[in-house]
């Protein structure tokens, strides 16, 4: 099990790496693993191919094998097919970045990410950024559509305990209206509407979202936004045989 942990805190040290990768010594400073322990576990890792190192510059870097989990994800979750059209619709008809997240926990991950080619102005949340569940629209349209005792529980650990009603009349709303909206939550200048997504069982298994500058926009706007990231939510849910 030890080694097991390494080896993911390994990947997540490489997953948010720059400039091409790390090297042994960097990761053996924020890892806080000895150089020797360090070495052995990297060695394990390439024969499995879940870090490659490059030749010239030494350094790591994640391997092909994380890809090839990811495509089979999104071909189990028939991505391709019943899901991307759809983000690829919403962002045209609304010209503005669209997101689809999925649940992990108590975080969120941004799964995919359509920007629009009529639109340069954009957010760049990465694909992949891992996101705490009680914040941003996407989030909270998840949190309100799961069942009330796994929604209690995840606020209960993370919203401070004077704010907890507050949140929860808010995921009230969220349900009532179908939809989340967020204001400056995380990026100040930045909003974004979101609504639910799930499966042929009744399952949550994410959320759209559409992602906009906030500094010009109207309540007409808002409203149109919102009522075409719910119509986009309903359609996704339909393909994946949500009644």
């Amino acid at each position: 099990m030890q080694a097991l942990e390494r080896a993911m805190s390994i990947t997540g040290l490489l997953s948010e790496a720059e400039n091409g990768g790390m090297s042994i010594s960097d990761l053996s400073k924020k890892s806080g693993l000895a150089l020797g322990t360090m070495h052995r576990i990297l060695k394990g890792m390439e024969k499995q191919r879940m870090v490659e190192q490059d030749p010239q510059t030494k350094l790591y870097r994640l391997g092909p094998i994380w890809l090839e989990y990811g495509l089979r994800l999104y071909d189990s979750m028939d991505y391709i097919t019943k899901i991307r059209p759809e983000l690829e619709r919403l962002s045209r008809e609304v010209k503005e970045s669209v997101y689809l997240s999925r649940p992990s926990g108590h975080e969120a991950i941004v799964m995919e990410r359509i920007d629009s080619d009529d639109n340069p102005i954009r957010i760049n949340d990465p694909l992949g950024i891992r996101i705490p569940l009680h914040i941003g629209a996407a989030n909270k349209a998840m949190l309100a559509d799961m069942p009330p005792g796994e929604a209690a529980e995840i606020v209960g650990q993370l919203v401070p305990r004077d704010k907890q009603q507050a949140f929860h009349d808010e995921l009230a709303v969220i349900r009532q209206a179908g939809y989340a909206e967020s204001h400056g939550e995380r990026t100040p200048g930045t909003s974004s509407v979101a609504a639910a997504v799930r499966d042929g069982l009744g399952t949550l298994v994410g959320a759209v979202s559409i992602g906009f500058i906030s500094y010009d926009l109207t309540d007409e706007r808002l409203a149109y936004l919102s009522e075409k990231v719910k119509e986009a939510g309903a359609r996704i849910s339909r393909n994946l045989g949500a009644g």
